[in-house]
C-alpha cells in the first residue's frame, strides 16, 4: 500500500501484526522487530479466519480543529461537534461557523462513509456519515477512515459493544476523553469482508425490529391508558356493569348519611358545614342544590346523565370533612415517622419507600389534628395535581400540605369507587379547570369538596369496582408481557 501511495511511510510507524503463536497465545509484532506476549489483552476468542488487529492499523483517524481566539484564519465553514453526533444519527439544525485554512480542511473535512467517534462528551458515542454534502469537524470528534474495504456498519456495531461493554473509556483528571493513541491501540476484530457484511445486516435487521418493538411498546401502552380512562368513563356514567332493581337506591344511601353527619355533629366529632347541600332533581325533570335557604338550578354543571336509581351530589357530602396536612416546613430526621407529601403518590399507588421522616414531637403535634388511617384516600394538591390512591396498610404516619385527606362517613360508600371516580377524565378534567396560582398551580380544597360525583348504590359500588379491577390487571398484564 505504501508503493501504490494509499499509505505513508508515517502512517505506519505504530502499525503491529497480531499472530497466535504455537502455544495458542496471542502475540504482538511491532515495528521495530520486537515481539509481546498480549493474551491479558484479548477480550474475547475468535471464530476461524477472524484475526485481530489493532484500530489505527485499519483505519486512520485524526480529530478536527480547536476553536480559539489565535487561530482565527482562513474561510468560514460549518462545522459539528460532540453535540450533534449521536448513536447512528445527527442533529444538524443551528450549525456553528469557524474558520479553515486548507490544510485544516483536509484534515478535519468529513466525508460520506467515514466513522465519526465522540472523543469527548459520551466518550465513544459513534454514528456513519451517510450525507452526501461533506461537513468539518472540531477536536471533539475523532474521524475513522478505512485504509482497506471494509463494512463501516460492522465496525460501528463493535464501537457499539465496547461501548456498552465499558471496554471504552475515558482517560485525565476532571473533564475525561478518548486519545488518538488510545483510539488507535483499541484491538478489533477483522473477519473477512464476506463475514462483515453478512452479521452488518443481521444486525441491522434485528435493530431495526428492535426499533419496530420499542414505537409499538409505546404505541400499545398509550393505547392501554386511553382503554383505562375509557373504562372509568364508562364506570362513572353507569354503563360498564348492569343497574338491578333489586338494589337500594342511591337517594336511600344519601339521606343515611346525612343522617349519620348529623349524629357526628351532636356528638361534637364534626362541625356542621355551611356550605353542606342537596342535590334534588325537580319536577320539570332539571336538578337543583339547596345550599342553606338558596336554591339553584345546576343543570350546565353536570357533565353527564346517570341512571334513574343514582344520584349527584358533592364530593364532601359522602365524606368526612376533607382537609389537608400541615402547612408548616417540618424539620426532618433521619429516622422517627414516616411523612408523607404530593411526591408519594404516585400512578394510583402510594410510595413508601421514599418518604421522609419527622421527629416525634412533631408528630405528635401533626397526629393530634390528624390521623390518617388504612382505607383514607390521599389526593395531590400539587406537584402531580389530581393523582390519588388509598391507603393500603395499617400504620402511623404524617402528611403535608401537598396532600388531601379525603374519607367516607360510612361503610356504604366505598373509598375504592370514589378513587375511580377522582381517577376518571370528567374528575380529572374539573380538577385540571380548577387549578390556582402563579409558578406551581395548585388544588385548593373548595375544589376537591365541591367535585360534583355521581353516587350509585352500595351493590353497584361493588360491581363497578370488581369489573375495574379485573379489567385493570388484564390490561396490566398484556403492557407488562410486552415489557419483559
Amino acid at each position: 500500500m505504501v508503493k501504490d501511495g494509499k499509505l505513508k511511510a508515517k502512517d505506519i510507524k505504530n502499525d503491529t501484526v497480531i499472530f497466535k503463536g504455537e502455544d495458542s497465545l496471542h502475540y504482538e509484532k511491532f515495528a521495530d522487530g520486537s515481539v509481546k506476549c498480549i493474551e491479558d489483552e484479548i477480550p474475547f476468542e475468535l471464530p476461524q479466519g477472524w484475526e485481530w488487529t489493532r484500530l489505527g492499523v485499519i483505519f486512520s483517524h485524526n480529530t478536527g480543529k480547536a476553536l480559539n481566539s489565535k487561530s482565527q484564519v482562513g474561510n468560514p465553514y460549518t462545522y459539528i461537534t460532540t453535540s450533534n453526533l449521536y448513536w447512528n444519527r445527527f442533529e444538524l439544525t443551528d450549525l456553528k461557523q469557524m474558520l479553515f485554512t486548507d490544510a485544516e480542511l483536509e484534515k478535519c473535512t468529513v466525508k460520506k462513509g467515514d466513522l465519526l467517534v465522540c472523543e469527548g462528551g459520551d466518550i465513544g458515542r459513534s454514528a456513519i456519515w451517510e450525507n452526501d454534502d461533506e461537513i468539518r469537524i472540531q477536536n471533539h470528534i475523532h474521524k475513522m477512515r478505512p485504509y482497506i474495504k471494509l463494512n463501516i456498519k460492522f465496525y460501528y456495531y463493535v464501537l457499539y459493544l465496547y461501548k456498552h461493554t465499558e471496554r471504552i473509556n475515558g482517560k485525565g483528571i476532571g473533564i475525561q476523553g478518548l486519545s488518538s493513541n488510545q483510539l488507535h491501540s483499541l484491538l478489533f476484530p477483522l473477519p473477512p469482508i464476506n463475514e462483515q457484511n453478512i452479521i452488518a445486516n443481521k444486525i441491522n435487521g434485528y435493530f431495526e425490529y428492535i426499533d419496530f418493538l420499542e414505537k409499538e411498546k409505546s404505541n400499545l401502552s398509550s393505547a392501554i391508558q386511553a382503554t383505562k380512562s375509557k373504562i372509568l368513563d364508562f364506570a362513572i356514567r353507569g354503563k360498564l356493569v348492569p343497574q338491578d332493581p333489586n338494589d337500594e337506591p342511591a337517594s336511600v344511601l344519601l339521606e343515611r348519611i346525612r343522617a349519620e353527619k348529623e349524629e357526628l355533629i351532636k356528638q361534637g366529632k364534626i362541625k356542621r358545614d355551611k356550605r353542606e347541600s342537596v342535590i334534588f332533581k325537580g319536577e320539570d325533570n332539571s336538578y337543583y342544590e339547596k345550599v342553606g335557604s338558596e336554591v339553584r338550578c345546576i343543570d350546565e354543571e353536570l357533565p353527564f346523565e346517570i341512571p334513574d336509581n343514582w344520584e349527584w351530589a358533592r364530593l364532601q357530602t359522602v365524606c368526612m370533612p376533607i382537609t389537608d396536612g400541615t402547612h408548616k416546613t417540618p424539620t426532618y430526621s433521619e429516622e422517627g415517622y414516616t411523612f408523607l407529601s404530593s411526591k408519594n403518590v404516585v400512578n394510583g399507588v402510594i410510595d413508601w419507600e421514599n418518604v421522609m421522616h419527622i421527629p416525634e414531637n412533631l408528630h405528635n403535634e401533626l397526629y393530634s389534628r390528624l390521623s390518617p388511617q388504612k382505607n383514607d384516600i390521599l389526593l395531590a394538591k400539587n406537584g402531580t395535581t389530581g393523582v390519588a390512591a388509598i391507603v393500603d396498610r395499617d400504620c402511623v404516619f404524617d402528611i403535608y400540605v401537598t396532600l388531601a385527606l379525603i374519607r367516607t362517613v360510612t361503610h356504604d360508600i366505598s373509598p375504592h369507587y370514589l378513587l375511580r371516580i377522582i381517577q376518571s377524565p370528567v374528575t380529572q378534567d374539573y380538577f385540571k379547570g380548577s387549578l390556582k396560582g402563579i409558578g406551581v398551580p395548585n388544588l385548593h380544597l373548595e375544589q376537591i369538596r365541591t367535585a360534583l360525583i355521581p353516587i350509585c348504590p352500595f351493590s353497584e359500588q361493588q360491581r363497578i369496582t370488581a369489573k375495574i379491577k379485573a379489567l385493570f390487571d388484564m390490561l396490566d398484564g398484556i403492557e407488562n408481557a410486552l415489557i419483559e
